[in-house]
């Protein structure tokens, strides 16, 4: 805004402004509040009569809580040019408007920067930027021939918030029924049969060997004994009556 002019800032929340104060941040003040050496207080809005450069800042309002609103930047200049614009953040994909103007007109011919880049150039001094986005954020300023050229202005942009659907109902889940368990096949069981008939005939047969070897290696180390008598024989050197009993001793081997 330019040199001299005035302007009233007030904060209200759902249409009740108890409570609120408003504050400012300056290049030489810091949360300052109005009366306080700047503008005149009146209830929960401040009046600024006469704008001077030095009233160039961030302002915004404050509660007794604590709690802050959004704030907004204002740009005082003492030269013959300057860019209007939104002091409010603007929400992605609203459109914006910058106006660029003298003290008198409003219709001449700008350039438009942004962040030091030259934009365009619209012949009746006003510029509109269709749905704009995040990317679109950033320090404008605009220039007139032969007039001069305006201070910078911040253009923030918000995020537009996200809106959720209600929960959809899902149709019920169709009941499933457990099918019968499948009869035992025939060939199955046969084949289970013959497995198990694989693993135990192996260890029958294993067995039954070594029985019988034991039963030989026992029968082989009892080696039975025979006695056998043989009937007495005279000799003939005279031995009418004495006799000689010789008794064999055999041994047999059964194999």
């Amino acid at each position: 805004m330019f040199e001299g002019q005035s302007v009233s800032l007030s904060c209200e929340e759902d249409n009740s402004s108890a409570g609120w104060t408003l504050r400012r941040n300056t290049t030489k003040e810091t949360r300052t509040q109005c009366g306080d050496g700047w503008g005149n207080p009146a209830g929960s809005s401040c009046n600024i009569s006469y704008m001077v450069p030095l009233d160039s800042g961030v302002y915004w309002c404050e509660s007794r809580e604590g709690a802050t609103s959004n704030s907004i930047t204002i740009t005082v200049t003492g030269g013959p040019v300057i860019l209007q614009s939104p002091v409010l953040p603007v929400m992605e994909g609203e459109d914006l408007t910058l106006t660029c103007k003298t003290k008198t007109s409003s219709n001449l011919p700008a350039g438009f920067y942004k962040d030091g880049s030259f934009i365009r150039t619209e012949p009746a001094g006003h510029m509109t930027i269709h749905h704009v986005s995040r990317s679109d954020e950033g320090l404008y300023k605009c220039l007139i021939s032969s007039v001069g050229e305006s201070p910078p202005s911040w253009v923030s942009v918000t995020e537009k918030p996200k809106t959720t659907s209600p929960p959809t109902s899902s149709p019920p889940a169709p009941e499933t029924t457990s099918a019968p368990p499948p009869a035992s096949d025939p060939l199955h069981l046969v084949i289970r049969l013959v497995i198990h008939l694989v693993v135990f005939c192996p260890y029958c047969i294993s067995t039954f060997i070594m029985v019988s070897l034991y039963r030989h290696r026992a029968t082989g180390n009892d080696l039975p004994i025979s006695v056998v008598m043989t009937p007495p024989r005279q000799a003939e050197e005279g031995l009418d009556e004495d006799y000689d009993v010789i008794t064999a001793v055999t041994t047999e081997h059964h194999f």
